[in-house]
């Protein structure tokens, strides 16, 4: 018998549908901080734009990467999520801060990776349940 603590076990389709869910965070995320580690002109000019100091491309980028992997482990999820949700609320403010209305981009993205977990990680749907 389940107590109301605790929350069903993942079904297949359930983890298979959190995966594909997180994986597109996941990829973004990893494909922006790799541009940001190789500094093309694109990003420079961004950063340029945002008001940030060049010498802070390749520490963001490292930093972006660092939150990213620690959201792909598993084990580490949820506190990647929470570093995650941390990173994507800055990159939210400077774009809102400069006018840009790209701001959607890493909210939905935070969107994207806390309904991914949520999905696949049964502790999380504990913590959270969610009532019908």
């Amino acid at each position: 018998m389940q107590s109301s603590t605790q929350a069903a076990p993942v079904s297949r389709n359930r983890l298979w549908a959190g995966r594909i869910i997180s994986a597109l965070p996941v990829l973004l995320l990893l494909f922006s901080g790799a541009m940001k580690l190789m500094k093309p002109a694109s990003v420079m000019q961004g950063f340029a734009g945002y008001g940030y100091p060049e010498r802070l491309v390749v520490v963001i980028g490292i930093l972006e990467l660092a939150c990213t992997v620690v959201y792909a482990i598993p084990r580490t999820a949820v506190v990647g999520a929470i570093l995650l949700t941390g990173y994507l609320g800055g990159a939210t403010a400077t774009n809102v801060r400069i006018g840009d209305p790209t701001f959607i981009v890493p909210t939905i993205l935070g969107a994207l990776a806390w309904t991914g977990l949520f999905l696949r990680d049964d502790r999380l749907r504990a913590l959270l349940p969610l009532r019908t």
